[in-house]
């Protein structure tokens, strides 16, 4: 019997959410220290939205406005982010990935892809090459999904 040509949303949705968990493992393998997961998301939305403050960088995250400023100045601490007054108010920090934030998710983007190239090598051709362009729909959909609600968020703030 073959695949469904058109599989449903919710068998795509649990089968990357299988993915999602194998890659996990696979990380998991190349160190995120000094930072912990929870950091980790803080440098990943500082990298996309360079200069945001604490209340908006907080809403990004899904948390409260004290427990991101102990995220920041954790990640302060080790060199991977910088405060910096904003330009319309001195009260107000604007908040950017430090040269040194930059080139630990460099490295680290580094690593996970080295895991994903071993495991993508033992994949047929014809299989990465389905995977790479529902990857790049994917990720097109998710960034316009993420940008809808940023905007929608913006909106009501």
């Amino acid at each position: 019997m073959s695949p469904d040509p058109r599989p449903q949303p919710s068998e795509v949705a649990r089968v990357t959410s299988e993915a999602a968990e194998l890659l996990e493992v696979l990380w998991g393998r190349a160190s995120t220290a000094p930072v912990s997961a929870s950091q980790l998301r803080v440098l990943f939305v500082l990298e996309h939205n360079e200069g945001i403050n604490l209340r908006t960088l907080a809403d990004a995250l899904g948390s409260t406005p004290p427990s991101t400023s102990r995220l920041c100045d954790r990640l302060q601490a080790v060199g991977f982010v910088e405060r910096r007054p904003a330009v319309t108010s001195r009260r107000e920090l604007e908040l950017y990935l430090s040269r040194r934030g930059r080139a630990f998710l460099t490295d680290l983007r580094a690593r996970r892809e080295s895991a994903l190239e071993s495991v993508l090598e033992q994949m047929p051709p014809a299989g990465r090459t389905a995977l790479l362009r529902g990857l790049e729909a994917f990720c097109a959909a998710a960034a316009a999904q993420i940008h809808e609600e940023g905007e929608s968020t913006a909106r009501s703030a």
